[in-house]
């Protein structure tokens, strides 16, 4: 007899995923962790040109292709050569796929006068044109597209939320995973109210203008039995279909290097500890107009590209051959690097289209080319297409993408006063505490000159200088010079130059009156070792003359005794007296 295995009351139940079908749209599998609710009915809610039957035919179209799902695509408004003209656009051929088999499409034309509001009427018709499609191509996804074309002379809510009922039960049924599309009602999320009720998740795509500038959004609405993401996203379509960026999903957790990205500028690398930028950080260069940012900028394209890697240059005030032109007057042909892949240029104005489309573009061209460095010039330009709150928002999102792929990422910003560092989080958009390098370019102006001069504001991770340098823009590029800090201040320019002309008048006559003191000194020891001379020759005549004395008085009574011993000889027995006085 089988063993029954007892559960704890207090044990949770075993987690069991809900299974999903893939989109394949970029961004949206990420947002819903998957995809649709497989086998589930999905209603895609919005107005008018948010791009629903877009969305629609291609959760069917990429089914197809990449997961091996055949669709069936049930349209109550447009024909099926209206729909293959409209995807065509998108880089879909919507005939090779229902001619093998892959699709099918059928149209349904439903007319409300024709409608009759009876007790017994019901969706018979459409089941069996549905069901014969699904069977056709042996369908696993299936689009309808729009619901308030089926039901939308019905005025009796109870007849409408029964046949809705028996039309999402009908789905699930059939196992297929069904995309319903319904327009955007008054107040609520359908016309009819209904819908959102009885599927099973809810998207809501929305086509806002604000400011003359449209942008469109994503929402998951609900999603049962399983979590996702709940705020809004940006979308865009292209002639590549469709692409939903996931704004929110980038958390903290991304890697960092220790590699370090030299800056193309030498004595500015010196500044950031001798090596330049980390590799995946981020860097902002601010500064008032024409302090050289765009060319400290152009340095950091020029030299990412000489070592063989990819950069990104967006520009949103020059065109790409203005930018070319204005760089070789001080050095940087950039133009070689487009030629060879290293270098991409994209040049457009903020206003082209919203903040949300700029990021969703740039996440897409980064995506393609996959480059080792990202330069936007400059950043400030985005506040003309959104609130200051909007552009921040968007940066922040922008930042945490580029951080996550590694990605070093150099922003321009153009400070609106003349002190480039309480402009910028007073009144512009304010992301310096995501920066991990800022470079601050300010304007001096003394004696009727205006020169520039950069400090490294922070630098997260290095040592770095905290010393101001000049900046200069040369005709071989970008030098930094040390400025004159005394007294009087910073000098710069041609005040530094005269007072470095002073000091070096200064240290020559300091050296002169050394080596006139040096020649004073020489003249003394000379004198002093002249006359130590003289009383060294005069000490050895006195010595000299002392011991010649001594000997003649030796002498002399050496030659007394020898008289006095002659004088004894002399007297004879006085002999021994005198040998005994000697």
């Amino acid at each position: 007899m089988a063993k029954l295995e007892t559960v704890s009351p207090n044990k949770p139940p075993a987690s069991r995923p809900l299974p999903k079908a893939a989109t394949g749209i970029d961004g949206l599998d990420q947002i819903t962790a998957g995809g649709l609710p497989k086998g589930r009915p999905t209603l895609v809610c919005g107005g008018a040109g948010c791009g629903k039957t877009l969305f629609a035919m291609e959760f069917l179209i990429r089914g197809a292709t990449q997961f091996n799902e055949p669709g069936a695509f049930i349209t109550f408004e447009e024909t099926g050569e209206e729909l293959a003209a409209n995807v065509r656009s998108l880089g879909f051929d919507l005939d090779a796929l229902i001619t093998a088999n892959r699709i099918a499409l059928d149209h349904v034309r439903v007319e409300p006068s024709e409608i009759a509001e009876t007790g017994d009427f019901d969706l018979e018709g459409l089941f069996l044109r549905l069901g014969l499609a699904i069977d056709t191509v042996g369908a696993k996804r299936v689009v309808l597209d729009t619901i308030e074309s089926l039901f939308g002379g019905f005025t009796n809510q109870a007849l409408l939320r029964s046949e809705l009922r028996r039309l999402f039960r009908w789905l699930k049924d059939k196992g297929v995973t069904a995309v319903i599309t319904g327009e955007r009602g008054d107040g609520q999320l359908t016309r009819q109210g209904l819908e959102e009720y009885v599927s099973d998740c809810v998207i809501l795509l929305d086509n806002r203008v604000n400011d003359q500038i449209s942008t469109r959004r994503l929402r998951i609405v609900k999603y049962r039995g399983t979590s996702h993401g709940t705020n809004e996203y940006p979308f865009i379509i292209d002639d590549k279909g469709m692409s939903v960026l996931p704004v929110t999903s980038l958390g903290l957790s991304h890697e960092v290097s220790n590699e370090r990205m030299p800056s193309g500028v030498a004595r500015l690398d010196t500044m950031l500890g001798g090596k330049g930028y980390y590799r995946g950080s981020s860097i902002l260069i601010s500064g008032t107009a024409g302090t050289g940012k765009t060319s400290l900028a152009a340095h950091f394209a020029a030299q990412t590209c000489r070592r063989g890697e990819r950069c990104l240059y967006l520009a949103f005030e020059e065109s790409p051959s203005q930018l070319f032109r204005n760089m070789r007057s001080i050095g940087i042909d950039l133009e070689p690097f487009v030629k060879k892949g290293l270098l991409k240029m994209h040049a457009s104005r903020p206003t082209l289209f919203g903040l949300e489309m700029h990021l969703v573009q740039i996440h897409k061209m980064v995506t393609e080319l996959n480059p080792a460095a990202v330069i936007i010039d400059p950043i400030s330009n985005f506040i003309s297409g959104g609130t200051t709150g909007d552009t921040q928002s968007m940066l922040l999102r922008l930042i945490d993408f580029l951080k996550a792929r590694q990605i070093t990422a150099l922003f321009t910003h153009l400070s609106s006063g003349g002190n480039a560092g309480s402009t910028w989080e007073g009144t512009d958009v304010g992301v310096s505490s995501l920066i991990d390098t800022w470079l601050l370019v300010r304007d001096i102006e003394l004696a009727g000159e205006r020169n520039r001069g950069l400090y490294v504001l922070k630098s997260r991770g290095m040592a770095h200088s905290n010393q101001i340098r000049e900046f200069v823009i040369t005709s071989d590029g970008i030098d930094l010079l040390d400025v004159y800090v005394g007294p009087e201040g910073v000098l710069t320019g041609s005040m530094r130059a005269a007072q470095e002309e002073r000091e070096k008048a200064q240290a020559a006559e300091r050296r002169q009156g050394d080596a006139r003191r040096q020649r004073e000194l020489d003249a003394r020891r000379a004198a002093l070792q002249a006359q130590i001379a003289a009383l060294q020759a005069e000490w050895k005549g006195v010595s000299e003359e002392a011991k010649l004395l001594a000997a003649q008085e030796q002498a002399r009574e050496s030659a007394i005794a020898e008289q006095r011993a002659a004088a004894a000889r002399r007297r004879g027995g006085d002999a021994e007296k005198a040998k005994n006085e000697l």
